[in-house]
């Protein structure tokens, strides 16, 4: 289980947020986990989980893997690295019409040389059908494709993120109050939960970003896959979603989270994106005002990567304001 293909720089750091602590005038200690650091194809939480999942698909004798997700989906744009770095192909089933232009995460993953099939769909679901029946098509030709679903959710993908709390834990002296993550396809909230099992007092908060509509419903669910595969105890069942920051919908930018942006950015320096991170750290500021995370907690807000998606041709114009 350490990742034999050796895709991901771990561990990632844990730095203090102290300027931003006092810019929002709380005591709460404020941490970040930089898992926006891990490397691959500029890095993001999608590297941990292709590090479990490219060892399998090799132990499987895969020649290519088949993923997919939205135009700009960093787990693509990770995947399509995965595979080069493992000597495979890449097959991307990419939500919508073809593009045009291809800019930020579609532009890297060109460069990497990843096959794009535009299906059309651009729902969740739609998407996970449309991969399924990529891997079949390639199957009937004679390939051997290794089916990855959406954001790397499958239970090996999890269970990444259950290691990941093994080694927050060699970097701090005791487990935080929360941890603020945002939540895609729910498998990293659902790993989080899985590492840190049924007596840990950490909860988890997952910021819906409006990728899955059954987020509740499954992320328990991955979390106790996760937590049997790798032979621990059940994780608590407490589950936190917060549906309040989803904005106009997936990949909408709306104003919380360009502020938070802003905020991370010119107090901290620190660059989170439009799609996820950005709407967690929004909603981890309503969290730290409502009162929800009290001023003696310890918080760790867990950067998820991401950041090409800013220079996608859609975000230029609202991001580049004042």
């Amino acid at each position: 289980m350490n990742g034999r293909a050796d895709l991901a720089i771990l561990p990632t750091p844990v730095q203090r947020l102290d300027r931003l602590a006092e810019h929002l005038e709380t005591q709460t200690t404020l941490l970040v986990k930089r898992d926006d650091l891990t490397g691959l194809a500029l890095g993001g939480n999608k590297a941990r989980k292709l590090a479990l999942l490219a060892e399998d698909a090799i132990t499987h004798g895969a020649d290519c893997l088949v993923t997919g997700g939205g135009p700009q989906s960093n787990h693509a744009r990770i995947t399509a690295a995965a595979a080069r770095r493992i000597g495979l192909e890449c097959h991307l089933a990419l939500g919508g019409p073809p593009r045009d232009v291809h800019d930020g995460n579609l532009l890297l993953d060109e460069l990497l040389g990843a096959h794009l099939h535009f299906g059309g769909a651009d729902d969740y679901y739609g998407i996970e059908a449309a991969i399924d029946e990529l891997a079949t098509r390639l199957r009937e030709q004679g390939r051997a494709p290794y089916a990855i679903p959406v954001g790397g959710a499958s239970t090996i993908g999890v269970a990444a993120y259950a290691l990941a709390i093994d080694e927050l834990r060699e970097q701090l002296d005791r487990d935080p109050d929360w941890i603020v993550v945002a939540d895609g396809s729910g498998g990293t909230h659902a790993g989080l939960l899985a590492g840190l099992g049924e007596d840990s007092p950490t909860r988890v908060l997952g910021v819906d970003v409006g990728t899955r509509p059954d987020l509740d419903e499954r992320v328990p669910e991955l979390a106790l896959a996760a937590s049997q595969y790798l032979g621990r105890a059940a994780p608590n069942a407490t589950v936190d979603v917060d549906h309040r920051h989803i904005g106009g919908g997936y990949g909408e930018l709306s104003d919380a989270c360009l502020n938070a942006m802003r905020i991370f950015a010119r107090i901290e320096g620190l660059i989170l994106d439009p799609v996820y991170s950005g709407k967690a750290a929004a909603a981890m500021f309503t969290a730290l005002r409502d009162g929800r995370i009290g001023p003696d907690d310890t918080v760790v807000f867990w950067a998820t990567g991401g950041s090409p998606a800013l220079f996608a041709h859609r975000y230029e114009a609202v991001i580049s304001g004042p």
